[in-house]
């Protein structure tokens, strides 16, 4: 029987301690947030699902790592809808003590000129190969602490950018000196998006250095010289296009949070004149750099010209979000798939006949798990076309009902239905518009067309619609989409992906073999496709490509889902992923 990673607990979360692991450890992983178990709230979005699949890899790969992010004991959101379609945020609170161990070990930094204490949390991620991986969150919950600094790691992205620029200290700075308190040897720091950049900044305060160094040798397009160990000790991998996505902070605001902390004015060399960009900062004080596919290291190089930015797709953990009864379909034709992914390629043989059983098996599950939390029933012998990802305004969930007539028009030839997921960030108020949009949308559609919103979008919810939806649909705005990887997980269960060609799916569309593109190269306007509107060309595809093979010509329907298993699955994982990692960046 297939056994989740999530569900093997290695020890009694009171009995696990630090030293098996200090002896070979030598890179830290350093996220903001982290998917572990879908009991601990300690994520909100792709970010941490992927550092969560990175761990697992890790594991499997038996890399000699530990990870950091915060506690994040009131978890991220809990999403409620009301009858109006609006989002309703609830705290979403989880027990540590159910899954992790505290640690004696306890550091402290100053902030607002005071000491803030900080503690971790071990929790231990187990491959069923053997090896471990450990895992620490950071806690501000202590006695020690003033009531305000002990709500510090309590929300993941709480509100206001003081809260945000203490959270990312206490990951940084605090994150750096509990591995040191509790007797780990580094040598390597990997930066998981910007949020840990004051790491970096704590490693520099540590080494001596010429004071003129940096004023002597910045230029506009980035610094010209190499903080030596500090560049050789840190890699940064920057996962976002988007400009809200790189967080700022006002240097009054530094300079009262981290009082006397470092002289400013070399920050700005470092972060920028106007305030401090986290991701500038991580740029210049790291010697590896990578972007998470290879369009989104072009933009970024763009959005930062002057520096040599990698390119390293993301991947996915198979064995974590392969359906069950697929997983097993595996074992028995592809022995070791788990822990080769190479060996996914052949997956093109499978029996159509038995994926197409395991598929729809699948499908009953994510019906039932729909028909559980919202009262919809789907039919499930009609095409179920899936979108769920964050609510935001450049994801373009809006984009399959700018015309709502012809989704009617092109349901009575072709009947098909759709499930919608996702959150917005509780500051992003467009994103909550969107929200009550697709809800207004799905009542003048209905009742001809079978639209669901199924709220409060976890890991767990993802996991059935990944393998229960027949299509996944994907379509942000162009170059907006750094990578993604729920169309990946989606591809890895013989779902077939039609997508806008950005991110990861301009590397991994083979029109009419593992999917289908709406509209061209990801650099296309995003209003336009082969001259029209982008929407138009979501319209045609579905009315006259993808509908019509689902109806009409199953067989070579299932041979596409073979094909996207074998050509996806084999290549876009966390095992390549890590791979490269340690070629690549550790190794250097």
């Amino acid at each position: 029987m297939h056994v989740l990673y999530h569900d093997v607990l290695a020890n009694p979360p009171s009995t696990q301690t630090i030293g098996p692991y200090l002896a070979h450890t030598r890179i830290a992983y350093f996220s903001m947030e982290i998917a572990l178990r879908p009991e601990m709230h300690t994520y909100s979005g792709g970010l941490g699902v992927l550092a969560g699949d990175t761990v697992r890899s890790c594991a499997d790969l038996g890399l000699p790592m530990v990870f950091v992010t915060l506690l994040s004991r009131r978890g991220y959101l809990r999403q409620e809808i009301d009858s109006e379609g609006r989002q309703i945020e609830h705290e979403d609170p989880w027990n540590p003590a159910d899954f992790a161990a505290p640690l004696r070990a306890k550091v402290a930094l100053l902030i607002e000129g005071h000491e803030v204490w900080v503690r971790p949390w071990l929790h231990v991620v187990s491959s069923p190969i053997g090896s471990r991986i450990p895992v620490l969150l950071l806690d501000t919950d202590l006695h020690e602490n003033n009531p305000e600094d002990r709500r510090i790691t309590d929300r993941l992205y709480g509100a206001g950018t003081e809260y945000r620029l203490k959270q990312e200290a206490i990951l940084g700075i605090g994150g750096l000196r509990i591995l040191q308190a509790l007797g780990f040897s580094v040598r390597k720091y990997h930066l998981n998006e910007g949020h840990a950049g004051l790491l970096a900044l704590d490693l520099l305060r540590r080494y001596p250095r010429n004071p003129n160094q940096i004023a002597n040798h910045t230029g506009s397009a980035g610094l010209k010289f190499r903080i030596t160990p500090v560049h050789d000790a840190c890699i940064f991998t920057t996962h976002t296009p988007v400009e809200a996505g790189h967080d700022r902070f006002d240097y009054g605001l530094f300079g009262h949070v981290l009082r006397d902390y470092i002289d400013i004015d070399q920050v700005k060399l470092l972060a920028g004149d106007d305030s401090l960009n986290m991701t500038r900062l991580a740029l210049n004080l790291s010697g590896f750099v990578n972007g998470v596919a290879t369009r989104h290291a072009l933009t970024t190089h763009r959005m930062f010209p002057g520096y040599d930015i990698r390119a390293i797709t993301n991947g996915v953990h198979l064995p974590t979000w392969a359906y069950p009864a697929l997983a097993d379909l595996f074992d028995a034709s592809m022995p070791g798939w788990a822990y080769e992914p190479d060996i996914m390629v052949r997956a093109d043989q499978l029996p159509g006949e038995k994926l197409w059983a395991i598929h729809q098996q699948a499908k009953a599950d994510l019906i039932a798990q729909v028909a559980r939390r919202t009262d919809v029933l789907l039919d499930i012998d009609k095409p179920l076309i899936g979108f769920a990802r964050r609510m935001t305004a450049y994801k373009r969930p809006e984009l399959l009902f700018s015309d709502l007539g012809r989704l009617k028009r092109i349901h009575a030839g072709l009947p098909f239905q759709v499930v919608i997921a996702g959150k917005a960030h509780p500051g992003d108020a467009p994103g909550k518009v969107l929200i009550q949009k697709i809800h207004q949308h799905i009542r003048e559609l209905a009742p001809e067309v079978t639209v669901v919103f199924v709220p409060n979008y976890e890991t767990d919810l993802a996991r059935h619609l990944v393998s229960g939806v027949d299509v996944w649909l994907n379509t942000p705005t162009p170059p907006m989409e750094a990578s993604g990887t729920s169309g990946m997980k989606a591809a890895l269960n013989g779902v077939l992906n039609l997508s806008v060609l950005d991110g990861w799916w301009l590397e991994a569309c083979v029109e009419g073999i593992t999917g289908w593109a709406i509209g061209r190269d990801g650099v296309t306007p995003p209003d336009e496709a082969h001259g029209e509107p982008i929407e138009n060309d979501l319209y045609n595809k579905l009315e006259n490509v993808v509908l019509p093979l689902y109806h009409h010509d199953r067989e070579r329907w299932i041979w596409m889902m073979g094909q996207a298993i074998s050509k996806v699955a084999c290549y876009f994982n966390t095992q390549r992923m890590m791979r490269r990692y340690a070629a690549e960046a550790y190794l250097r």
